[in-house]
């Protein structure tokens, strides 16, 4: 019976081949693009789940083709889960060996989980091992190096599987960052700090030709200060392919490669829906209620803080060309806490000016940098100088005889000015109320200024954010102007 069932196989088998073989011109010509080579090959790694192609999907595969075709070096495209990118990830490396005949390329893939890289090199693996593919394309691995963990073709390509703490001694034309943080490690400083390290300090040198190999990081966005921030701030070059589950149109994405737009998010409407066929509706509502505001921002909207519900909203805030005259005005400051240790940067000290006019407040200017302890002093006297007598500066004082000490150094710096110290009591969400109960009442206007854009992005995250100390120069100020008028903080807030 079992040499019966063996010849019965064999006979299906080259059945399957001599049909594959019959309807190979068919296959070649569809598979010309990445998104014609998924559906022609979908059924050998998921031969029970239906495909499902929409837009969104056609340009993760029109930026790796782009990729491939040397338009783009460095590539990022956040998305949310769901949406196949390990496995179109997977079929791009197969479809660069079979259909575009590059067998040379070598592959060096990572994720933080160990388990899942080395389960995305084995699909790879079997796609290319499959009966199809090889009917197609006759790429054969190499016996002497077959592993899970890495496999070689006779081409001199291969596809190596490390987690991405452990990313030293590997190197590719290609590598694909699949998810450097997990769900469960992001907030954490320590963990996402370290990825955030490795990326920075280890991924390039990954790279078999610095000018000719690509890195393609694909992943949902977890926290401000994730990876795909990182990568967006150090600005070398990364094409940003930013796919929100529900569109926002003042983020519409856009990319431009060679200077010219290459691709534009094509919904229109306010709540659009990114892939309706895959993710209804009604999904993702019970997704909204099962995450919460900030999880769903993050991962499906790749906007880790929420659009709204937070303390501070970019609606709350016209920003205007002219401050009326006979305003009072008082700049609030906000100084880094801690001394840098040698070779880091201090942290962020802030000055924020305010007039009040007519029961609105106008933030009208914001100083803001990393100053060192010696700056920070010169650029408070300069500030005052500027700023003039009539503006009263307030300063906090740190608890203890340090900050006593600092503060009264600080007073004797500016003496002639109008100075309060305050020590400031209570949480910052507690002490920023009042500022967000103007803002939300629509008394809280900004003069137009290069700085608007920054402060308006810590701001309407707080408190998740990052950094808060021009929500702290922001509260001070207008708690101090509100203080010093005819108006209560009963009255304002």
């Amino acid at each position: 019976m079992r040499a019966i069932r063996a010849e019965k196989e064999r006979r299906r088998a080259e059945a399957e081949r001599e049909r594959i073989a019959k309807d190979a011109e068919r296959i070649r010509a569809r598979c010309q693009t990445l998104e014609g080579f998924i559906q022609e090959f979908w059924s050998i790694l998921e031969p029970k789940k239906e495909l499902r192609f929409g837009w969104a999907l056609r340009a993760m595969c029109k930026h790796l083709e782009a990729v491939t075709a040397g338009k783009i070096q460095f590539l990022m495209m956040t998305v949310p889960p769901g949406m196949m990118k390990s496995l179109v990830m997977v079929f791009w490396t197969a479809w660069e060996w079979g259909p575009c005949e590059r067998p040379d390329i070598q592959v060096l893939a990572t994720s933080y989980s160990q388990p899942n890289v080395l389960r995305d090199n084995l699909k790879l693996r079997r796609l290319i091992e499959s009966d199809k593919f090889q009917a197609i394309w006759a790429l054969k691995l190499r016996d002497d190096q077959n592993a899970k963990g890495k496999f070689e073709n006779v081409g001199s390509g291969f596809s190596e599987a490390r987690p991405f703490s452990s990313m030293t001694g590997g190197r590719g034309d290609r590598v694909k960052i699949d998810d450097p943080h997990s769900t469960e490690t992001a907030e954490s400083d320590t963990e996402r700090q370290a990825a955030v390290r490795i990326f920075r300090e280890g991924i390039s040198d990954r790279l078999n030709d610095v000018t000719t190999s690509a890195i393609v990081l694909i992943m949902q966005r977890l926290h401000e200060q994730d990876v795909a921030a990182v990568a967006k701030e150090l600005d070398i070059g990364f094409i940003h392919l930013n796919l929100p589950m529900e569109f926002e149109p003042e983020a519409k994405c856009q990319t431009y490669v060679d200077g010219e737009l290459f691709f534009q998010d094509p919904r229109t409407e306010d709540g659009e829906l990114l892939f309706p066929e895959r993710f209804p509706a009604t999904e993702i509502e019970r997704l909204k209620k099962a995450k919460g505001s900030y999880a769903y921002s993050g991962q499906y909207q790749q906007r880790p803080t929420p659009r709204s519900g937070g303390m501070f909203q970019r609606g709350d805030f016209e920003i205007v060309d002219a401050v009326p005259t006979g305003a009072k005005r008082c700049r609030a400051w906000d100084f880094a806490a801690t001394q840098p240790k040698p070779g880091k940067k201090p942290d962020w000290t802030v000055g924020l000016r305010m007039a009040y006019h007519g029961g609105t407040f106008y933030i009208e200017d914001v100083r803001r940098d990393q100053w060192s302890p010696a700056d920070v002093e010169k650029n408070l006297k300069n500030t005052a100088s500027q700023d003039g007598i009539m503006v009263r500066i307030r300063m906090p004082e740190d608890p203890g005889a340090a900050g006593k000490s600092d503060a009264a150094t600080k007073v004797k710096l500016l003496a002639g000015y109008n100075v309060a110290t305050i020590r400031p009591t209570g949480e910052k969400s507690v002490r920023a109320k009042p500022a967000s109960a103007q803002a939300e009442a629509g008394n809280v206007k900004l003069l137009r200024g290069s700085w608007n854009d920054i402060f308006l992005d810590e701001v309407c995250s707080f408190p998740n954010a990052p950094n808060d100390d021009q929500v702290d120069a922001f509260a001070d100020a207008l708690n101090e102007l509100a203080l010093g008028s005819s108006y209560t903080l009963a009255n304002v807030g």
